[in-house]
């Protein structure tokens, strides 16, 4: 579909995505969670590894999200990092 092909342009695997609101009642997940783009299906819905270990579909056009930035990506990467070396077991 033309939305699929879109999709995939606009997000591909890897793409770091944040909720701004879903419009699914029955398990929403809560605005403002971060996840990684894992694949485009045939009908456009982006399928997602959500930071809270979900994997829930967005819908383009239904829920509400936005592409994070590159700055934004690398600041939770180096405060990942700096969580773990703080939480390593002392030796």
């Amino acid at each position: 579909s033309a939305q699929a092909k879109r999709s995939r342009e606009q997000y591909p695997p890897g793409t770091g995505i944040e909720l701004l609101g879903m419009e699914d009642p029955f398990s929403p997940i809560a605005p403002g969670t971060r996840g990684t783009v894992d694949h485009v299906d045939d009908a456009g819905q982006l399928h997602m590894r959500w930071d809270n270990g979900r994997t829930l579909a967005v819908i383009p056009g239904e829920d509400s999200f936005r592409k994070l930035t590159e700055e934004e990506i690398a600041k939770f990467d180096h405060d990942v990092d700096l969580w773990r070396a703080a939480n390593q077991p002392q030796k």
